[in-house]
């Protein structure tokens, strides 16, 4: 049985950190940073037999624009529908379901978003990045 909660008390940060830090988006990411991270965003696990076993992030406003990111299911339990059961309970929070515009960047789980909605970019063109590689493996800033 796969159950979805937002209860941060519920959520394993240590694990959500170990997963993260070897995801191809922030190998090397400190736990400071992803604790960090998680206390400023609306968070959501995904425990299967009650156990954790996947994550999702949503940067927000609650209004106009969401970012959906770190969204990971252990290895153990993909394929069967955990990634699915995230993304379902986000999409159904009453934080996100007015949003104008949810983002999100995933180099190869198009399959996963399309059938809630997301798609390619419209217009690309409008749409800009500053991305600082490596950031994570850079000391500190004083």
């Amino acid at each position: 049985m796969i159950e979805v909660t937002n209860d941060r008390s519920r959520i394993d940060v240590d694990r959500v950190h170990a997963w993260l830090t070897t995801a191809y988006w922030s190998v090397g990411i400190p736990r400071d940073v992803v604790a960090h991270a998680m206390e400023r965003s609306l968070c959501f696990a995904a425990f299967v037999d009650g156990t954790q076993a996947g994550f999702a992030r949503v940067v927000t406003d609650s209004t106009t624009y969401a970012y959906l990111c770190d969204v990971i299911v252990d290895e153990a339990n993909r394929g069967k529908g955990v990634g699915k059961a995230l993304i379902a309970a986000v999409m159904a929070h009453p934080e996100l379901r007015d949003v104008r515009r949810m983002g999100l960047v995933t180099r190869d789980a198009q399959a996963l978003y399309q059938p809630f909605g997301f798609g390619a970019l419209a217009n690309p063109e409008r749409h800009m990045e500053l991305v600082r590689p490596g950031i994570y493996q850079q000391p500190p800033r004083p």
